[in-house]
């Protein structure tokens, strides 16, 4: 090679290597101007939207999906010895008595997988489910263990796997938040730590709906401001808030809140017209369970999360039995049949309009609580009669997934033969975690953001994925 063919060759690669540093630059500019843009996954994903169907405060798993017959032999006597206690607040170190379930378990649709009878119509869709009876966690109250299945720690201060997933992906509807969650008649135990952005900007956290009225408070603007008012307003906050920017740079709280109020000026006609059901269906409505005063509340909830799907919302949360409505410590069995009639219709019907609209293929389903409920009774409960309960059990419960890229019809795992651990094939919350991740596009090892000096990922330092249930 010549010096001049050399030197061509020379300034050739430079121009293509500052080429390529300028477009990595400009791309991380346009990403700091624009966090909520959509972003490439890291593989092709199968989901493209996530619907988190939180049962809070513990459903029993013995009593719903993972029937037990070694607890009517056993039932009445102490756990025996062989099965490791716990000591918690309700059982210290004692050994408790068994409980037996009183539900009827039958097999259904073509796999054949057991369900109880408090969820009949959940069981006419078991063939879309991928049952889990072997997750375990590690919170024991419900405010960490709540906490946990949303961020991925029992303690405050990380991100939600909702916030993860918009910072990873952005939104596919500049018009609507990225990440919604919709509660029922009470407050979610940790409030907005459950949904929080944690160390990410701030512009990740989740949205919460209200039911009633305008979707957001003070979405609305006076009806004495004009478009072209409020137009110039935000104009100008954004120029006084680029020049404080200039002078404290790395503030991202500021840049935020003048984020949500873009946002928040482009929902003024989106969102109302998300939540707004009168055009859909007396059919449509009857499938969720509108039509009944005991699962119109869910069903609502329901409903609005298949709406926010299909407009692109990435991921929608939505709790039944908000501050621990599930949690029967005493009571079981009136406790459970009041939130398994809430949940049946709604969960069903969603399922089942989410595939009749093609929806189900991309967007994943996701059902369980914080933990599960023990085998035997404890403390606050006689064990006798109707006012038998359970206690929380992290150590060994069953959440389910259907939709985009689940392998339905199969149960994964199992607990031990009184359902108290996970003994065959346990996967912790973050395995779960990381599946999720992985269904939407994204490698839970590869999504990471720095904080104090350590790339931190929303699996922490574990998670991997569950292979069976990949379809």
């Amino acid at each position: 090679m010549n010096a001049r063919a050399t030197i061509r060759s020379r300034r050739q690669f430079l121009t293509s290597a500052g080429s390529g540093l300028g477009a990595m630059a400009l791309a991380s500019l346009l990403e700091g101007a624009e966090p909520l843009a959509p972003k490439a996954a890291h593989h092709r994903p199968r989901a493209k939207s996530v619907i988190w169907l939180f049962m809070e405060g513990g459903p029993s798993h013995i009593d719903l999906f993972d029937p037990k017959p070694a607890l009517s032999k056993l039932a009445g006597q102490l756990t025996p010895p062989s099965f490791k206690l716990p000591v918690t607040s309700a059982t210290g170190s004692h050994r408790m008595p068994l409980v037996d379930t009183r539900r009827t378990f039958r097999q259904h649709g073509q796999s054949g997988l057991w369900v109880s009878d408090w969820y009949p119509r959940i069981a006419t869709c078991i063939d879309k489910l991928a049952v889990i009876r072997s997750c375990w966690a590690d919170g024991l109250n419900h405010v960490g263990s709540v906490r946990q299945m949303n961020t991925g720690s029992i303690l405050a201060g990380r991100p939600s796997l909702g916030a993860w997933t918009t910072y990873g992906l952005g939104a596919a509807n500049r018009n609507l938040p990225a990440f919604v969650v919709l509660t029922d008649d009470k407050v979610v135990r940790g409030g907005p730590t459950n949904w929080s952005s944690g160390f990410l900007p701030a512009t990740y956290q989740g949205t919460q709906l209200q039911k009633e009225g305008p979707p957001i408070f003070h979405l609305a603007p006076p009806e004495d401001v004009s478009d072209q008012r409020q137009r110039a307003r935000l104009d100008l906050l954004r120029d006084l808030n680029a020049h404080h920017g200039e002078k404290f740079p790395g503030e991202d709280e500021m840049d935020a809140r003048m984020q949500s109020y873009e946002l928040g000026y482009r929902m003024q006609a989106s969102a109302p017209e998300a939540v707004d059901l009168s055009k859909e269906t007396d059919v449509t409505r009857r499938l969720y369970g509108m039509d009944d005063k005991m699962t119109a509340r869910f069903g609502t909830n329901c409903l609005l999360a298949r709406r926010l799907v299909e407009r692109g919302v990435r991921f929608v949360e939505v709790y039944c039995g908000s501050g621990s409505g599930w949690d029967a410590h005493s009571g079981l069995e009136e406790n459970h049949t009041k939130w398994c009639r809430v949940s049946d219709q709604p969960i069903a019907g969603l399922l089942a309009d989410l595939e009749s609209r093609g929806l189900l293929e991309e967007t994943l389903v996701v059902w369980g609580g914080e933990f599960g409920r023990t085998p035997f009774t404890d403390t606050n409960s006689t064990a006798k009669g109707a006012q038998y309960g359970r206690d929380h059990n992290p150590w060994g419960f069953t959440m389910w997934m259907a939709g985009a890229g689940v392998k339905g019809g199969q149960a994964i795992g199992a607990t031990d033969e009184i359902g108290f651990r996970a003994v065959e094939k346990p996967y912790h919350v973050h395995d779960i975690h990381a599946t999720v991740l992985h269904l939407l596009g994204l490698n839970h090892l590869n999504l990471t953001h720095l904080h104090n000096g350590r790339a931190e990922r929303a699996t922490m330092t574990g998670g991997k994925l569950i292979p069976e249930l990949i379809a």
